[in-house]
């Protein structure tokens, strides 16, 4: 009796952590179990990042019927926009670490005001990507290496993603404050909400609009998910309270959190931008390549947004810790999260090595593509414990405000090494786009064993914001 006492016990403590996490309360992480503190802040944030991946996988499916140029030019698209996501990206990390430790301190207004002008920043910012997107969106294809027909087929779809990019913004940013917040459940709320949305929409809108309809489904479903966290933001239940008042603009707040976010958003961007110079290297084989490739990227981020969810609990826990004057407890929690990172990439890695064929052919049978698509996956997947651990150690550095350490880390092995790597090993050695794909492990691996080696010296614990 003893033992089936114990079990239940455990069962319905289990279940209970699981209920309180999906909630949308306030949680206080920097006292009791961290074991329990990554529990909490991980489910809703693995949940949210699990819906983004099924929108991305979702999404190409649909568009996948139009047929290799437009698949094409969605993959064109989306590298370019992660020029966008690194921007929004960016912001949200500065929100997230301003805010956790303000939240770590117990200031729980002066956090909602750094989230207030956080939104500022990303209003201006906003506005001329709009601008630009609405004039140039079939040079920015072009400049992707787009031919002809898949700039006549995506160039309306560019524009509408372009010129709506506000909801991305927003979408990130205001999820980054929540984390920040500890308030997780709500991100993920508004996360599902958007996408599944989504997930309705784009089939309707495809068949009445073709392709176009795709970009106007993302934006309306985004719009919806914007809409939900705005409400929440001023008449939740949560710690974080924004009025009117915080976005009186405070030049000295608004240059604290801008160091953090244009450091952050370069670190990304020049992530983000060596991704546009593999898919530009990559289109040099023809659309079939580059249609492989997309579908491939498109599979590796659902099981990686993921392992991105977990990750993101490392700088809740940073900021949080490191705001109550806690550094120790911070560095046992980046330990702890990147040993289940660790486990869960290491699972997928052998999922992709097995069943590579399987899983592409839920979204393509096209033997040219098919062929592309699974040398990638069992490629880039060998290196996906390294991935596991290398995202929550730069996620740990960011929430903790020192966003210029892993900015270096990434400029230095994407621009200095792997492009010209990349580009060495398909070109020069005629390896073609397995030449890229191995170019993304090595490079991937060594940003891990960097970020590692310096998240070990210590000296983000002494960052003050």
């Amino acid at each position: 009796m003893t033992v089936d006492t114990t079990t239940h016990k455990g069962k319905t403590s289990v279940w209970s952590y699981l209920k309180e996490s999906l909630r949308s309360e306030h949680q206080d992480f920097t006292t009791g179990s961290i074991r329990k503190a990554i529990f909490m802040l991980a489910i809703p944030m693995i949940l949210e990042m699990c819906m983004e991946s099924v929108f991305a996988v979702v999404d190409i499916f649909f568009v996948g019927k139009l047929g290799p140029n437009a698949a094409a030019a969605v993959g064109l698209t989306e590298s370019f926009l992660t020029i966008l996501y690194s921007v929004a990206i960016g912001l949200s990390m500065g929100a997230t670490a301003m805010v956790a430790r303000r939240v770590g301190e117990k200031k729980y207004d002066a956090a909602a005001k750094a989230g207030a002008q956080a939104a500022l920043l990303a209003f201006i910012i906003s506005i001329l990507i709009s601008i630009t997107g609405f004039f140039f969106a079939e040079e920015i294809l072009e400049l992707m290496g787009a031919d002809a027909a898949i700039v006549a087929m995506g160039h309306t779809y560019t524009r509408i993603m372009l010129v709506g990019n506000i909801v991305i913004m927003l979408l990130f940013l205001i999820n980054g404050i929540f984390r920040g917040a500890g308030d997780a459940a709500i991100a993920m709320r508004s996360l599902w909400l958007a996408n599944i949305c989504n997930i309705i929409l784009c089939p309707i809108l495809i068949h009445y609009h073709g392709l176009p309809g795709a970009a106007i489904a993302t934006t309306i479903g985004r719009s919806i998910g914007v809409c939900y966290q705005v409400y929440h933001l001023f008449k939740g239940k949560g710690i974080i309270k924004i009025h009117l008042r915080h976005f009186v603009p405070d030049l000295s707040l608004l240059r604290s959190i801008f160091s953090i976010a244009s450091t952050a958003t370069l670190q990304f961007l020049i992530g983000s931008a060596s991704w546009i110079a593999m898919a530009r290297i990559i289109s040099g084989f023809g659309s079939d390549a580059i249609a492989g490739y997309t579908i491939a990227i498109r599979l590796l981020i659902f099981f990686l947004m993921p392992a991105w969810g977990l990750s993101n609990a490392a700088a809740t826990l940073v900021g949080q810790n490191l705001g109550a004057q806690q550094p120790e407890r911070a560095e046992r929690s980046v330990w702890k999260t990147a040993q289940y990172n660790a486990i869960f990439m290491g699972i997928v890695s052998i999922l992709f090595l097995t069943s590579a064929e399987f899983f592409v052919s839920l979204i393509n049978t096209d033997p040219a593509v098919v062929k592309t698509a699974v040398q990638a996956l069992r490629i880039v997947s060998l290196g996906y414990v390294f991935y596991g651990v290398g995202m929550v150690m730069i996620n740990a550095f960011n929430g903790a405000g020192d966003s210029r350490t892993p900015t270096w880390i990434n400029l230095f092995w994407f621009w200095i090494f792997q492009i010209p790597f990349a580009w060495l090993l398909a070109k020069v050695w005629n390896m073609g786009p397995t030449g890229v794909f191995i170019a993304i492990v090595v490079t991937e691996t060594c940003i891990t064993t960097t970020s590692v080696i310096l998240f070990k010296r210590g000296k983000w614990k002494l960052v003050k914001i």
